[in-house]
């Protein structure tokens, strides 16, 4: 469990923690007053390191945060936060970006379904467009970045329609010939991760990893349901349901290119965020149905079947302790 900084610490002689908006196995992220700046707040990152790592894994993984901060810091783009400023203190690193007001997705999601009432299909494209505009800004820089955790919460509405792709805990940059270490624990959330990403840093991920989370993420803003995990879909083909079985206002273009952008292998998806966008907005996507979403079109490579042997595996061994529990 991360320790968090206490309220009213002021790091680097700068930012005075005013209270936690946000936490995870890495570390907290604070709301904090910029002292050189009166009234100025901002959203501080804080990344806590496995104590267990070695010293010589620990060291490239700092190294790595200072890279792809000088990265992220770099960066302007109106769909992101902006990163001003990254230190470190004693054994932790921390990132500064702009503090963005508003709502995530995920709570204006949940406001409506609490009304019985789904998100206008029309008002979640003009969204997309948003999002999608800031992934292809990330994805066509020189190395390109990937973001890793696309989803509803990681989306925020502000106060003047302005969609904000937050949280860069994930973010991976594809340098050639580099091993990269993902500076902070976890493989994104599993309701919108793809297969690929389940192998660590060691996997193989590109855009169309994002592509993924993208459409999972526009999946659950429609249907107000989130999709079937992809070692679900495995086990159980028929457990992604249709987004229009489950909201049949959502048109039928939408669902044909949202479950393009789901298929389980990611030859098999859009090969940017650009060509999504225009799947959605036009009839260029393949005509596909949620079964063959779960099933890939090529064969299963190493992670895959591996993945699958380790869920079969445990199904077993699960009927066989049960079937020992009623001897």
């Amino acid at each position: 469990m991360p320790v968090q900084t206490k309220i009213g610490a002021v790091l680097n002689m700068r930012y005075q923690i005013e209270r936690i908006i946000g936490q995870g196995g890495y570390g907290c992220i604070y709301l904090a007053e910029d002292l050189r700046l009166s009234g100025r707040l901002c959203a501080v990152k804080e990344v806590e390191y496995d104590p267990l790592l070695t010293p010589e894994i620990l060291k490239e993984a700092r190294d790595q945060f200072m890279r792809e901060a000088t990265v992220l810091a770099r960066l302007d783009h109106p769909n992101l936060p902006k990163v001003s400023d990254f230190f470190s203190v004693d054994n932790n690193d921390y990132l500064v970006m702009d503090y963005v007001p508003g709502d995530d997705l995920r709570t204006l999601m949940l406001k409506a379904s609490q009304n019985n009432l789904f998100l206008a299909e029309r008002e979640v494209l003009s969204w997309a467009a948003q999002i999608g505009d800031a992934l292809s800004f990330l994805h066509e820089q020189d190395p390109p970045i990937l973001h890793r955790d696309i989803k509803p919460s990681n989306l925020k509405l502000t106060p003047n329609g302005i969609i904000k792709l937050v949280d860069f805990g994930l973010v991976k940059l594809l340098a050639p010939g580099e091993v990269t270490i993902t500076i902070l624990q976890g493989q994104g959330t599993a309701l919108y991760t793809p297969l690929e990403q389940y192998g660590g840093d060691s996997a193989h991920t590109d855009a169309r990893s994002d592509v993924y989370a993208f459409g999972a993420t526009l999946y659950h803003l429609l249907t107000n349901q989130a999709p079937a995990n992809v070692r679900d879909r495995f086990l159980d083909p028929s457990s992604l349901i249709a987004p229009r079985t489950i909201n049949p206002a959502i048109s039928a273009r939408v669902e044909r290119a949202i479950l393009w952008a789901m298929q389980l292998h990611p030859t098999d998806r859009p090969k940017n965020v650009r060509t999504f966008l225009q799947a959605l907005a036009t009839d260029s996507a393949p005509m596909l149905n949620h079964r063959q979403a779960s099933q890939p079109t090529t064969l299963l490579q190493p992670l895959e079947k591996t993945l699958i042997g380790i869920l079969g595996g445990l199904t077993l061994l699960s009927f066989i302790l049960t079937l020992i529990n009623n001897l």
